[in-house]
C-alpha cells in the first residue's frame, strides 16, 4: 500500500503545473487574469512589491488588476511565497507589503524600524478536501477523527472512526494519503490552532504556529500544490484555503464543530463563525474554535502588513489607496472568490489604522 502511495505522490509535479497554470492563465505581474494598463500620459509609474501568504492570493489576484485598470500608473506586484517568508522579508525590509494569515508579534515588530501597521484585508475558511470519487461527496468528520487523521492514528478510510459519522456511505479500503503544507503557511497555524483547541493531544505532541514538525504526511509547497496533488491522487486528503477548493471544484468535509453539528465551509458558515467576535483594537483576532451552532470551524482573516512610514511619498500614497480601495469597493467580490466579505465594524477600524501610514 505504501508502494501504491508513492506512485500517486509522484503525480504533484504535473499537478502543480496544471493549478499553477490556472493562475498563470490569470497572467502579468498582478497575477490578474486582464492586461495590466499601462501607465497614464503624464503620470509616473508607481510599483509596489510584496510577497507572503497564499490564502488571499485569489482575492489579492483580482483587487491589483481591477485597481490597475482604474489607475494605470499603480502596479502591484504581489508572490504567494507563504505567510512566514512574508512575515520575513517585512522585518528586511525587501518589500514595499506583505500578507500574512497570522498577525506579526509584538517581537516580531519590534524587529522593523519603520513600524508595523496590520490591516485585515479579507477572511475565509480552510477547507479539508479529498479525493474519493467512490464516496460521492458528504463525507463527515468528527474532531477526534479529523485530529486522529492528523496524528497518524487514522490511516484508512474504513476506519472505524470515520465510519460511524458516515454509516450510509461505502468507505473504501485504501490508505490516506495525508498531505500538508511545507512552506512556512499561515493556513498551516489556522489549522494547528484549531486542531490544539480540539486536541489536547495534539496540543501536547505539535503544537501550533507556522511551521510544525508534522508526525504524519508529506509536505507541499503552497496552498496551489496541495489543491494539484488532492486533484491528482486518489485517497488523498489535506487543508486548502476555500477559495481554491471552489476554483479546482475539489471536494469538502463537513467538520464538526463546537456545537456538535457537521458544517461545510461556504461563505455563510464563515460569516457565521466572524458574527459577534470582538475585534481588539490592534486589529490581531484569532478564531480557533467558534461556538456558534452554524458556524464552519476553520475560519481566520488575512492581513496586509504595511511600513509606518515609506522614504517614497508616492509609494505610500499609492499604496494607502490601493489598501483603502480593497477595503470597500473590492469587498464585493469576495464572495464570488470563495472568501468573506470584511464586516463592516473591521473595515472601520482597518480603515483608521491605516491612517497612521505616512
Amino acid at each position: 500500500m505504501r508502494q501504491h502511495g508513492w506512485r500517486r505522490l509522484k503525480l504533484v509535479l504535473v499537478a502543480v503545473l496544471m493549478v499553477v497554470g490556472i493562475l498563470a492563465c490569470q497572467g502579468n505581474p498582478s497575477g490578474s487574469d486582464q492586461p495590466v494598463a499601462p501607465p497614464a500620459q503624464g503620470q509616473a509609474p508607481v510599483i509596489l512589491n510584496g510577497t507572503g501568504a497564499s490564502f488571499p492570493m485569489l482575492f489579492y489576484t483580482r483587487l491589483f488588476s481591477e485597481y490597475n485598470q482604474k489607475h494605470p500608473n499603480v502596479m502591484v506586484n504581489y508572490q504567494d511565497t507563504g505567510s512566514a517568508a512574508g512575515i520575513q522579508q517585512m522585518i528586511a525590509a525587501t518589500v514595499d507589503f506583505a500578507g500574512s494569515d497570522v498577525a506579526m508579534t509584538d517581537a516580531e515588530i519590534a524587529q522593523v524600524a519603520k513600524g508595523v501597521v496590520m490591516v485585515p484585508m479579507t477572511a475565509g475558511s480552510v477547507a479539508i478536501a479529498y479525493n474519493l470519487p467512490s464516496l460521492g461527496g458528504d463525507l463527515k468528520l468528527s474532531r477526534a477523527a479529523l485530529a486522529g487523521i492528523f496524528l497518524g492514528e487514522i490511516t484508512q478510510w474504513n476506519d472505524p472512526a470515520i465510519a460511524a459519522t458516515n454509516p450510509d456511505r461505502a468507505l473504501p479500503d485504501l490508505p490516506i494519503i495525508l498531505v500538508h503544507r511545507s512552506d512556512g503557511s499561515g493556513t498551516t497555524a489556522v489549522v494547528t490552532h484549531y486542531l490544539s483547541a480540539l486536541s489536547p493531544q495534539w496540543e501536547a505532541a505539535v503544537g501550533s504556529g507556522l511551521n510544525v514538525n508534522w508526525p504524519a504526511g508529506v509536505g507541499i509547497k503552497s496552498n496551489a500544490g496541495v489543491s494539484a496533488q488532492i486533484q491528482q491522487a486518489e485517497g488523498t486528503l489535506g487543508y486548502v484555503e476555500y477559495s481554491y477548493a471552489k476554483k479546482l471544484d475539489l471536494a469538502t468535509a463537513a467538520l464538526e464543530n463546537q456545537a456538535g453539528n457537521f458544517v461545510q465551509p461556504s461563505s455563510e458558515s464563515a460569516q457565521a463563525a466572524l458574527s459577534g467576535a470582538e475585534i481588539p483594537a490592534d486589529l490581531r483576532i484569532f478564531l480557533p474554535d467558534p461556538a456558534a451552532a452554524e458556524a464552519y470551524p476553520i475560519v481566520t482573516y488575512s492581513w496586509l502588513l504595511l511600513y509606518e512610514s515609506y522614504d517614497d511619498p508616492s509609494k505610500a500614497a499609492a499604496l494607502k489607496d490601493v489598501v483603502q480601495w480593497g477595503l470597500t469597493e473590492a469587498q464585493n467580490f469576495s464572495e464570488e472568490l470563495g472568501y468573506v466579505p470584511l464586516p463592516q465594524d473591521v473595515v472601520s477600524q482597518a480603515s483608521e489604522a491605516l491612517t497612521r501610514v505616512r
